[in-house]
């Protein structure tokens, strides 16, 4: 019996494509070919194509346009990253997009200031796990995040660090059956501290953004909370605002 062929992941066409033009195979002003000739280069589905054609566009690399193709716009990508974050899917995309290096996993008693930004108890014991976050097409970090989980999910850690682009609370759904119903996000402007601002390759001080994300299950408990740092010049936060109906 034949072993099953793996698909590429979508980040690994946008990485090989993102090579193809920062090389001039693919110079400024030529078009990437078509979509279903992409399908067959890279024996894969058009779902997955159009999914890493999206990346190069949200990279600023390429403009898309119906009936036009994708003409190439520029050799080199945009500095920041800019997704909607509107859902848990598109988490997981910046998930896979943006590689997770763990720096450490550790069990702490959180207190003080960390604790009241956290909403945790003072002197709780969590689960901390520290990561950059690198973007695959330059290898550029683009965040600092410190994620803290319940110590009872010990084994989270070695997983961390064997399943990089994957979501952690994916992994706690897998693993222990608890599944995310609502993500509760807080957006502030900092100045970025001296360890955090060293490991992102920044000056210390410079502008940043901190994210609070309280991961919630169906009966509205919280069991993760992530506080994530980017750089104000690699990162921006966008949404979508629609007049309700009536």
């Amino acid at each position: 019996m034949k072993k099953p062929v793996n698909k590429p992941h979508f980040a690994d066409i946008a990485r090989t494509l993102t090579e193809g033009i920062a090389t001039g195979k693919y110079p400024i002003g030529s078009v990437l070919p078509g979509e279903l000739e992409l399908c067959a280069q890279f024996n894969t589905s058009r779902h997955t194509i159009r999914a890493a054609l999206n990346e190069l566009q949200q990279l600023g690399l390429v403009s898309r346009k119906k009936n036009a193709g994708t003409r190439v716009e520029s050799a080199e990508p945009r500095n920041e990253f800019r997704p909607s974050l509107g859902s848990l899917e598109d988490l997981v995309q910046f998930g896979a997009t943006n590689v997770r290096v763990v720096q450490s996993v550790r069990e702490i008693a959180v207190s003080g200031h960390l604790a009241k930004t956290l909403g945790f108890p003072n002197g709780s014991r969590w689960l901390a796990v520290s990561s950059l976050r690198v973007d695959r097409s330059n290898q550029r970090p683009v965040g600092w995040t410190d994620v803290y989980i319940d110590p009872e999910y010990a084994e989270i850690g070695e997983m961390v660090r064997n399943e990089p682009d994957t979501l952690i609370s994916a992994l706690i759904e897998r693993r222990y059956g608890r599944r995310v119903a609502e993500i509760r996000q807080v957006v502030q402007a900092i100045a970025i501290s001296d360890p955090i601002a060293k490991a992102l390759q920044v000056t210390p001080g410079m502008p940043g953004l901190q994210i609070l994300r309280r991961y919630l299950d169906a009966a509205g408990q919280v069991f993760e909370v992530s506080l994530t740092v980017h750089p104000a010049d690699r990162f921006a936060l966008s949404m979508q605002l629609k007049r309700s109906a009536g």
